[in-house]
């Protein structure tokens, strides 16, 4: 099974930013922290992760007569360039959905929180329409993924909290007809 085919699942997805930037945690850790998702499902999509290669046991130790594992990614999950460029507009629509289930169901799941505040947590969704040529869009890109892998490499620490970022680009309209032409 390739990455594209495991991370196909919203709640496989979700799984694996659960354990994004080095965590380490069990299925029953897992299971609390997707708490919207039956434990059996989140057991079972932890054991797709695992047999694809996606998860890796990092110890076990028995808890009343069952072995509970932790697990942690093998490796930062990608999804390369060539992958991309080979998916057809079908794919594209099938990883989109994916994507948008998870975040729908991640941010039902934060609302749910005892105590969750959108002001104070300063939760933005907001949509901008911005007129870009092809090298401002370049451009625009290149600065927000410098500002992005940045901070991606922070650590888990007692003064941070988790945030999950979406950021979404796509032209709305047919690109202009070229002016030497």
């Amino acid at each position: 099974m390739d990455v594209m085919e495991v991370l196909a699942h919203p709640v496989r997805l979700r799984v694996v930013q659960a354990l994004a930037g080095g965590r380490v945690l069990t299925t029953s850790q897992l299971c609390a922290r997707i708490s919207d998702v039956h434990k059996a499902t989140v057991y079972r999509h932890v054991a797709a992760l695992a047999d694809a290669g996606v998860l890796e046991v990092d110890g076990e130790h028995r808890v009343r007569g069952a072995v509970e594992r932790r697990y942690r990614l093998r490796e930062r999950v990608v999804i390369d360039a060539d992958t991309v460029a080979a998916m057809s507009p079908e794919d594209h629509r099938r990883t989109f959905t994916t994507a948008m289930a998870a975040l729908i169901s991640e941010f039902d799941a934060y609302l749910g929180l005892d105590g969750a505040d959108p002001m104070a947590d300063e939760v933005g969704y907001r949509q901008h329409v911005l007129w870009l040529s092809r090298e401002e869009r370049a451009e625009m890109i290149a600065e927000l993924r410098a500002v992005i892998v940045a901070r991606m490499r922070n650590e888990a620490a007692p003064h941070r909290r988790r945030h999950l970022l979406s950021p979404i680009l796509f032209p709305v309209e047919t690109p202009p007809p070229d002016a030497g032409a």
